[in-house]
């Protein structure tokens, strides 16, 4: 997966979380899609053959010295290219049109006119429709020779392009869920505007992965870090189906997991997936690591430390009487987390354990055949192999488990309080039928006391935070909108069930800005 098939499209990555995202827009519409930064020069382009080029958005502004930008000779090549919001006002300005501030900036929801009839990007849209916005900078005025053929009440360039050079550029991000007509103008662009070849599938997926695993691995031996999550779960199988027995699945209990979680990651793997297990019982050494440990990031590279090291040692207990000890670590990392964990032009969001949480003299070569995969098209790929539905559409979970969902220093109590209260969310959410339209769904415990009447005495307990989102994968994501009768019964549940629990609270906020987890 690695290597990009002809006819892909190249993503330059300017900096903006959405960069992933745009990514995954382009493999919906069947067209691989590949991350690339600035610096890819035009011979890079020309060996990689792409059928385009979409210039992604960032936080920068082409006016500030130092801002990201690319070899403007990548415009002459002949492949198509489509700049979105910074990657608009870069083309812009390299073409000589003009970025600078028109009255007030725009984000979020904002109507959009057609002009033009609207070009070859835009034709066949409704005449005005919701796009979502987020800029301060703006195109004021358009490359000369180019067409107009979008604009707001406060952008009046909002969408230009010189289709004789097949170069197309966006105000607007088309990639969010927010822009309702957004794949469309995608599609548009890779269908009409670039001729892209729709042969990017869940089935060319599997056997990429697979060729590349045996390519890496070659007669070696390796264990997989297996959570009983869908991402860990589809590495392993297509580790195992790659160099079979020479696999062997690791079950690390961090003492950090869901109520019962152990006992039923065990049981369904042994059920469903033949593949060797060891089990590990290491609560004990996460707690000892975590103890008086109360900034996020921190947390996150201790659990990373101890997951590794515990991994080393479970790689000599397999390779007992087996000859070479395994030399890979298979990991179900995603494209979230390595995007989350920081890039060459992306902030660091936090460091995942299995990414930016890794100590630097670890004793493994990683495999991480799901690294360049959105969520959705690992469940795709877990359908393909046969995974069982219990598996495939199992809720994320975090690595570092509730220790992220517990705000301050990780305890013994603290774990039980929150494995309770998170037990109460999602069998309410079960009983009302609601599991499988919310993408997360879980407790908080944050590191606060409040007051309380309960039985005319005063309580000073703690607050639980229930958090439930929507979305198609980790990288955008809203609040769903719960009804009221499903929340008064999970209030009443936490507060009557859970010892020490005297107020419940419901989070509305949305990623951006928020992140889903709270840590």
């Amino acid at each position: 997966m690695s290597s990009q098939p002809t006819g892909g499209v190249l993503v330059v990555d300017f900096g903006a979380q959405y960069a992933q995202l745009i990514a995954r827009r382009v493999r919906e519409a069947g067209v691989y899609s590949e991350i690339v930064p600035p610096s890819i020069t035009p011979a890079d382009v020309i060996a990689r053959g792409p059928a385009g080029i979409i210039l992604s958005g960032g936080p920068a502004s082409v006016n500030v010295a130092g801002a990201p930008r690319i070899d403007p000779a990548l415009y002459g090549l002949g492949v198509p290219v489509l700049g979105i919001c910074y990657g608009a006002q870069l083309m812009a300005d390299q073409l000589g049109g003009a970025v600078g501030r028109n009255a007030r900036g725009e984000y979020g929801r904002t109507a959009l006119a057609v002009q033009s009839g609207g070009g070859e990007l835009l034709k066949g849209l409704p005449a005005e429709h919701p796009v979502w916005m987020s800029h301060f900078d703006a195109v004021v005025a358009a490359p000369s020779g180019a067409v107009v053929t979008a604009a707001t009440a406060d952008s009046p360039v909002a969408a230009f392009e010189l289709s004789d050079r097949t170069l197309f550029a966006v105000q607007f991000h088309p990639e969010v869920v927010h822009s309702p007509h957004g794949q469309e103008v995608i599609e548009r662009f890779l269908t009409v505007c670039c001729g892209g070849w729709r042969t990017w599938t869940t089935g060319s997926i599997v056997n990429a992965a697979v060729d590349e695993v045996r390519a890496r691995v070659g007669p070696g031996r390796a264990i997989c870090g297996l959570s009983g999550g869908v991402d860990s779960a589809v590495a392993a199988v297509l580790v195992h189906r790659a160099i079979g027995d020479r696999l062997t699945c690791v079950f690390v209990d961090t003492g950090l997991m869901r109520q019962g979680e152990g006992a039923q990651v065990s049981e369904t793997f042994r059920r469903h997936l033949g593949i060797e297990l060891v089990e590990v019982d290491a609560a004990d050494r996460f707690l000892a690591a975590l103890e008086g440990v109360t900034e996020p990031e921190a947390k996150r590279k201790a659990i990373g430390e101890v997951f590794v090291r515990t991994f080393e040692q479970a790689r000599d207990q397999v390779a007992a009487g087996r000859g070479d000890p395994a030399r890979f670590l298979v990991q179900g990392t995603l494209y979230p987390d390595v995007i989350e964990s920081g890039t060459a032009h992306a902030a660091v969001i936090k460091s995942h354990h299995n990414v930016g949480g890794l100590p630097g003299d670890m004793d493994f070569e990683l495999v991480e055949p799901l690294r360049l995969l959105f969520k959705d098209e690992v469940r795709a790929v877990g359908a393909e192999l046969g995974l069982p539905d219990e598996i495939v559409w199992r809720q994320p979970f975090p690595g570092p488990g509730l220790a992220v969902r517990i705000i301050g220093e990780v305890t013994r109590d603290k774990l039980e309080t929150l494995r309770r209260a998170d037990a109460v969310v999602i069998e309410e959410l079960r009983s009302a039928g609601l599991e499988r339209e919310i993408w997360q769904s879980f407790a908080v415990l944050p590191d606060i006391r409040t007051v309380g009447v309960m039985g005319d005495e005063r309580t000073y307990g703690r607050a639980v935070v229930v958090r439930a989102v929507t979305g198609a994968d980790a990288m955008t994501a809203d609040w769903a909108r719960l009804p009221h009768d499903v929340l008064e019964a999970i209030s009443s549940k936490l507060i009557n069930e859970v010892p020490g629990v005297n107020r419940v609270v419901y989070d509305i906020t949305s990623k951006p800005p928020g992140t889903i987890e709270w840590e």
